[in-house]
């Protein structure tokens, strides 16, 4: 097959002269709920059309290597004293796979157990390309089954205003577990 993005001839759906040109994680952070960090490993605009595959089939490609690239690297140099959970935000299953669920199991880590179909959401509204203003009026509604373990990784694909993250993150929260931190692929405040 060829790459996609420099048409090369290629075992995966990017080459590996590619990916470490263009999909090296850097890390960029910010803070929601007035404290919880956010780490992103891309700016938004580096990876736009790789993120808008995750509607298509070859999304579960894309994101597999997106994911190897940054949360596996990221997993594989995380050291914490207690083994800790990993738990991705709404990891339904659409189009054959779940966007989510590939970068939480890339946490897999000697202190790090990712966990599936923790965290849903009672709606199926879609924040994509809506205003600050609509997330706010129309919440996710999050359903936490819990976690046998304290403390909580949360994962998602993008952050964007925030809002998605913060209200999972006070889900969990409001069931006795703390969210150290949050992952994402990339922040769209970065183009």
């Amino acid at each position: 097959m060829k790459c996609l993005l420099c048409e090369s001839l290629s075992l995966e759906h990017i080459c590996s002269s590619c990916q470490k040109t263009f999909l090296s994680p850097s890390i960029y952070k910010r803070k929601i709920v007035g404290k919880i960090e956010v780490i992103s490993f891309y700016r938004y605009g580096e990876i736009k059309k790789l993120l808008h595959t995750k509607h298509k089939d070859i999304g579960y490609y894309i994101y597999s290597i997106l994911a190897k690239n940054s949360f596996k690297k990221f997993a594989q140099n995380f050291n914490y004293s207690d083994t800790l959970s990993s738990i991705a935000i709404d990891d339904n299953i659409k189009n054959g796979y779940s966007h989510t669920a590939i970068l939480n199991k890339a946490l897999k880590s000697k202190c790090i157990k990712p966990e599936f179909s923790s965290l849903r959401a009672n709606n199926d509204i879609s924040y994509s390309g809506k205003s600050k203003e609509f997330r706010v009026l129309n919440p996710r509604d999050f359903h936490f089954k819990g976690s046998g373990l304290k403390d909580i990784i949360l994962v998602d694909d993008i952050i964007t205003t925030g809002s998605t993250l913060s209200q999972a993150s006070q889900t969990i929260q409001n069931s006795n577990r703390e969210v150290l931190f949050c992952l994402t692929l990339a922040d769209a405040r970065l183009k």
